[in-house]
């Protein structure tokens, strides 16, 4: 029987470490699902959902030569459900931007947990200077009690200094 297993990845960006993970991972008999990858400055991490048909030890046996030869950290765990569960698709993106000071992603994201989103996606980056740092985080979610909710929820905490747009987003169904 097949087992669905999530992979984390962890360590220093360098060219060719999605090329070498998932090569080892397709020598190996799996089948890829859903990947988000990212760098965060010069740091590397992917979260990669696999099919194997072997155990999680034997799954770790293909990962691991690669994992080791890059200095990179190795983390597997076994999925419960399955690829194409039914899922909300995501009917909102929000962005936010103000001057980066601690406790706007618990703020924000607290507010809008409390008015019902289920955050799908989230991404930040810190822009501007050193002596004027900006805080920038985008999020794509399911507003599970409407988007007039979540501008509710988000109305005080504009008012800090923290600008946020609220757009809807289109789904379509093919």
């Amino acid at each position: 029987m097949n087992q669905w297993y999530m992979l984390t990845v962890v360590g220093r960006d360098r060219p060719g470490i999605v090329a070498q993970l998932t090569s080892a991972l397709y020598e190996g008999g799996c089948n890829l699902g859903e990947a988000s990858m990212l760098r965060l400055r010069r740091n590397f991490t992917i979260l990669l959902m696999a099919q194997f048909s072997g155990s999680m030890e034997a799954l770790e046996a293909l990962v691991r030569p690669v994992a080791d030869a890059l200095a990179l950290c190795l983390h597997i765990e076994p999925l419960e459900g399955d690829l194409h569960e039914p899922r909300d698709p995501p009917d909102v993106r929000i962005t936010v931007h103000g001057a980066d000071r601690a406790g706007i992603v618990a703020r924000v994201t607290g507010a809008l947990a409390a008015a019902g989103l289920d955050i799908l996606d989230l991404g930040s980056d810190v822009a501007g200077s050193e002596q004027q740092p900006i805080y920038v985080m985008y999020i794509d979610g399911y507003a599970t009690q409407g988007i007039e909710a979540l501008r509710t929820a988000l109305a005080t905490v504009g008012v800090e200094g923290i600008v946020v747009h609220i757009e809807p987003i289109q789904t379509f169904s093919c």
